[in-house]
């Protein structure tokens, strides 16, 4: 028996972007429910960097990933919305017209969900790490290999080999040096897809000692698994030596998989999701794509820029939702309505938890 849901909206997606829908939804009164294939909410933020500093959020001088998702998780609490985590949407069915959209979902736990509207904010579907071709590398993975830093702490002493060089590979050498008891950067060579200032930030590590960089690739491990004691290196003139290490962290890239979303009809280019830019509807009425997912004319793969593109489509959902209801542009510094639905005093405090939204502050 599948559990079957009526709701507004069904955001696919529970990333700092499908967050801030809901906070936008609920603003417009649009009931939503969340679905994500993570067992967490947060996506890649929660998932792969949640102590990793971020600089781009507006009012932020500096949040943490996790620290972003908690503060979204505080803001869209007035609302209540539903999550279903460790859910994969497999089938979707039209019911309804260009005019009144009407959608049937179904999940691979079997609840089925019919709604007005569907938002995609599933960054780039889901993400497997690319793996390095090491021989036997499967029997460390968790104990001694790991693909993304979930806790800095356990780190914390250990010889650690970091590989790549990109953003993520740069990030955590330059943010777990100060923890490791030896830490060294491994590259095919001396150039970075990372941000100049992080490539900066490592050579100064290594100029004044405190971490080393080598070139060359890992051919195999040594220690018996799960317990790594070093990686054989290979320079590119053949020649070879070890480095002795606890924990190997490669970031090689993250493959990404749309999974059943690509077979919606939604004319996908080069595995993202063409939209508009006034409401970031895809080509099927009632379907919305923001954030890393979506593609258009200028498009920036920035949280910020997913904030903007799901209070736009909120807008357009709106009508679909209510279209008898005209839509009334608010403020929320200004509309005591709004206030009320934050649970938020005349005077900005916010009103006791036990006051519901909507309801009269205490």
């Amino acid at each position: 028996m599948s559990d079957r849901i009526e709701t507004d909206v069904v955001i696919v997606g529970a990333g700092p972007v499908g967050l801030f829908a809901v906070f936008e939804l609920g603003l417009l009164d649009i009931r939503a429910h969340v679905i994500d294939i993570l067992p967490k909410v947060g996506g890649q933020c929660a998932e792969l960097y949640p102590e990793k500093p971020i600089y781009d959020i507006p009012g932020f001088p500096m949040v943490t990933g996790q620290g972003l998702v908690d503060n979204l998780m505080a803001q869209i609490e007035p609302f209540h919305p539903t999550f279903h985590l460790s859910e994969m949407v497999e089938t979707l069915e039209s019911l309804g017209t260009a005019e009144a959209p009407l959608f049937r979902l179904r999940t691979d736990a079997g609840t089925e969900f019919v709604t007005k509207a569907i938002i995609i904010a599933a960054g780039g579907g889901s993400f497997q790490p690319k793996k390095p071709p090491i021989p036997g590398i499967e029997g460390f993975e968790g104990s001694s290999v790991f693909y993304a830093v979930r806790q800095m702490e356990p780190f914390r002493h250990k010889r650690i080999l970091i590989v790549g060089g990109g953003d993520s590979a740069l990030d955590w050498t330059v943010n777990l040096a100060p923890l490791a008891k030896r830490l060294t950067l491994l590259h095919r060579r001396d150039a970075f897809r990372a941000a100049p200032d992080t490539v900066n930030k490592m050579r100064a590590l290594v100029a004044a000692g405190a971490m080393d960089f080598h070139l060359g690739q890992v051919v195999k491990l040594e220690g018996k698994a799960p317990v790594l004691e070093g990686a054989v290196v290979r320079r590119d003139d053949g020649s070879t030596f070890a480095i002795a290490c606890d924990v190997l962290l490669p970031f090689f890239g993250l493959t990404m998989k749309l999974g059943p979303i690509a077979d919606w009809g939604l004319n996908l280019h080069e595995n993202l999701v063409p939209v508009d830019t006034e409401k970031f509807e895809t080509s099927v009425p009632g379907i919305f794509a923001i954030g890393d997912i979506n593609s258009y004319p200028g498009k920036l793969k920035l949280i910020l820029s997913g904030f903007h593109e799901g209070a736009l489509a909120a807008q357009r959902v709106f009508h679909y939702v209510y279209p008898d209801k005209r839509l009334v542009f608010q403020y929320t510094t200004s509309s005591t309505s709004l206030q009320k639905k934050l649970g938020v005093h005349a005077w900005g405090r916010p009103a006791s938890r036990t006051c519901q939204p909507g309801s009269p502050a205490a």
